[in-house]
């Protein structure tokens, strides 16, 4: 049994997926847990990845919840710690990307903390500290109008400074493309001069792989990382690791199929369209519905899934609570974002509890919150990661003898990511067999 070498924290439950995913195809054996346990256990994995659901709460319980995370992997001997935050930077002035730093830097006796938010394969990069989006700025994205973490600054430079502790004295910086661009060493002079002038943490500009590859090689020795899933395709190979053939194998699926949407991002909007637009068999959720009665539309939803699966019971299923942005605000300005997101996560993870008690075996989930709340809706507290479905989207398998099926595999989307026809061709690749990264 080998002592897993890095351990990661998620701040979310599709980041933690999207990280595994990368590092299985590096060839890492990696092992994903929901939240830490309290107790020691055997790990026989290369990586560990913590799933958290700590994005949007209060930054002082993202901290404990970090803090305690970290505290685990390193009692089970890992050698580097991975935060793991989104490519596009979600969080608010106040957090919680910075304080979780912070006290992970503290808590490690770390002086210097690099941060690579950049996914080029998704289209997210980092320029002169910028945050884009394909070819626009990230404050001119989609994620302008996030119901929960709204990012109109793209500088990440500067959006960083606003959420550290003053009284820290930390400075951010940025580790600049041409450092960047040139080779792992320039990369390594680069941070020592930022060091020498007081920075403490600095956002590395990136534009696509081989720059992810070179800043692998240059971070391959730092006790903490703080990074989007990109950087996962280099670290592996600094250590060792190719990618396999078998590293993303799983059981054999089966089961009904069926799809839960509780992202309002304009991919997984675009996503939910062309379902319908191809005569899916949908059902949506009404925030206000739910509101005037919680149970009714809970009931229906599954008393409708029955009725489709009575007539063609291999037929995928959509439930779906996204809407356009103006939808949203309109029922934010109603009922609050708090009140209208608890309703809505409460009724998608009823749903998905009881739609795999009928025999859904093959389960994917849209959004990361949603997700989060689904995945502990089904008591499920590991998951073994399988074949990438689209870039930072993989299927996962958890073993859980207290379903119906003994099992589940999952797909548990992000909210901004996956190609628009993502609902149609997911469930297509558990029938394909695993092939190496390229």
């Amino acid at each position: 049994m080998n002592q897993p070498i890095l351990g990661c924290i998620a701040d979310d439950l599709t980041g933690a997926t999207d990280l595994a995913n990368n590092l299985v195809r590096a060839g890492m054996r990696v092992l994903l847990v929901i939240d830490a346990p309290d107790g020691d256990v055997p790990l026989d994995a290369d990586g560990v990845v913590v799933a958290l659901k700590s994005r949007t709460i209060p930054a002082p319980q993202a901290v404990a919840q970090s803090l305690h995370s970290c505290r685990w992997l390193r009692r089970q001997g890992v050698r580097h710690i991975y935060f793991k935050i989104c490519s596009t930077f979600d969080s608010t002035p106040k957090g919680n990307i910075g304080p979780v730093i912070e006290a992970l830097m503290d808590e490690l006796g770390c002086p210097f903390s690099a941060v690579v938010p950049a996914f080029p394969d998704n289209d997210r990069t980092v320029y002169k500290g910028h945050l884009f989006v394909g070819d626009v700025l990230l404050s001119e994205s989609g994620m302008r109008n996030h119901p929960l973490n709204p990012m109109t600054d793209s500088n990440l430079v500067r959006f960083l400074e606003l959420q550290l502790n003053s009284a820290s004295r930390r400075k951010t910086g940025r580790i600049d493309y041409a450092s960047v661009a040139a080779s792992a060493d320039a990369i390594g002079a680069r941070i020592t001069a930022l060091r020498a002038a007081g920075v403490s943490i600095a956002i590395a500009d990136t534009l696509n792989n081989g720059d992810l590859h070179r800043l692998a090689a240059a971070l391959r020795d730092d006790l903490l990382v703080t990074a989007g899933s990109g950087l996962a395709i280099g670290l592996p190979a600094q250590w060792g690791f190719q990618a396999s053939l078998t590293s993303a194998q799983l059981p054999p699926a089966k089961g009904r199929r069926a799809i839960v949407a509780g992202s309002c991002s304009a991919a997984t909007n675009a996503q939910v369209l062309r379902f319908l637009e191809g005569r899916g068999s949908a059902f949506a959720l009404d925030p206000m519905h739910l509101a005037a009665a919680s149970i009714a539309p809970v009931e229906q939803a599954l008393l409708w899934a029955e009725k489709c699966w009575s007539g063609n019971a291999s037929e995928p299923l959509l439930v779906y609570s996204t809407s356009p942005p103006e939808a949203v605000r309109a029922t934010h300005q109603r009922l609050g974002v708090e009140r209208s997101g608890e309703l809505v996560e409460q009724a998608l993870a009823a749903i998905a509890r009881e739609l795999v008690q009928r025999g859904v075996g093959r389960l994917v989930v849209a959004g990361g919150e949603t997700a989060g709340v689904c995945i502990r809706a089904l008591e499920i507290d590991r998951m073994r990661i399988g074949p990438q479905i689209d870039p930072g989207v993989p299927w996962c398998y958890a073993a859980a003898p207290h379903l119906p099926l003994g099992g589940v595999h999952l797909a548990l989307k992000s909210g901004n990511f996956g190609s628009t026809d993502f609902f149609t061709k997911a469930f297509s690749y558990l029938d394909q067999p695993a092939k190496a990264a390229p």
